[in-house]
């Protein structure tokens, strides 16, 4: 493949650069994860796309590249397994998608958390897991085991896609991210039998993001696409909800019937022992659940159950 003729097209800036086609774009994309584009061109590319903005087709392509070198988990018979990719850990507050997870797995549905951490300012994900005692799955073999043991399972995203974790391992060498932090929302280790929650951190990405799920669920698939709380796959709890669940190809507002914000308080336990500390408390009832993870983990079973 050659990358120069590329990079004069999607590299001339926000307004002078031209999107690739599907093909093209799954072309690259391929070539990008199975590693056989040079550094130098590489980094041309990132941050060209960076610049520019990926289009619907060229996320399309991307996607299905990424899928094709993407491993499949074993979902137990029931319910569809919910997929939460985790990529930023706590900055301020306490992270509270293990919760998600955790409420999830009591009713019966099958989760996997998925993902890897690089930022520094962050409290690691992992860590939290870990003194939530939920261990990291060695292999996609243990996850699927874990998944028919226990409802949840963990794993880092190495063991789903060595080339896109190798991609966004990229972020702290390049000094921002990248279209493998994009894609790697909509990664499905489970297709036909998953939902992928797909959370996102901008406004603008609620429209190319739902662009992108009408297609890729049209199939019989399901996602629900929401506002990210501090990059992660959890509700806000002060934000009025936005929930968007994605069925057949068909989209359906999951709003409650408070759809303005709320004065919810915020905890800063970001530690990982605190955290989930906190988490517990609320598990055994304690401590209220917010009602934006409730509306979350309602929506997530009513997508999960269909």
């Amino acid at each position: 493949m050659q990358f120069a003729p590329l990079i004069k097209e999607i590299g001339r800036g926000s307004k002078g650069a031209r999107d690739m086609d599907t093909a093209t774009a799954e072309a690259l994309f391929g070539a990008i994860l199975d590693g056989t584009v040079p550094d130098m061109e590489l980094g041309a590319i990132l941050i060209s796309l960076r610049i520019k903005g990926e289009c619907e087709a060229e996320l399309a392509g991307f996607e299905r590249a990424m899928q094709a070198r993407t491993a499949h988990l074993d979902v137990p018979d029931g319910p569809r397994c919910v997929l939460l990719p985790t990529f930023n850990g706590a900055r301020k507050q306490a992270n509270l998608l293990p919760l998600v997870a955790l409420l999830l797995a009591r009713e019966g549905v099958p989760v996997l958390i998925h993902g890897r951490h690089d930022f520094d300012s962050r409290e690691s994900p992992f860590e939290l897991l870990a003194a939530l005692d939920l261990p990291l799955a060695d292999s996609v073999q243990q996850a699927s085991q874990q998944l028919r043991d226990s409802r949840l399972a963990c794993l880092p995203l190495a063991k789903l896609n060595p080339g896109l974790d190798a991609l966004m391992a990229l972020r702290p060498r390049l000094g921002v991210r990248n279209s493998g932090h994009s894609v790697a929302k909509l990664l499905d280790a489970a297709p036909g039998r998953s939902v992928r929650v797909v959370a996102v951190t901008h406004p603008e990405y609620l429209l190319s993001m739902g662009e992108a799920l009408a297609g890729l669920t049209a199939g019989g698939g399901r996602a629900l696409l929401m506002r990210a709380s501090e990059g992660e796959a959890y509700a806000h709890l002060r934000r009025k909800a936005q929930l968007y669940a994605y069925a057949d190809g068909q989209r359906s507002d999951l709003h409650p019937a408070d759809t303005e914000d709320i004065d919810w308080p915020l905890s800063d336990a970001c530690e990982a022992k605190a955290n989930a500390a906190l988490i517990r408390a609320m598990l055994d009832g304690s401590e209220p659940v917010p009602p934006r993870i409730s509306e979350q983990v309602q929506a997530l079973l009513q997508l999960a159950r269909t």
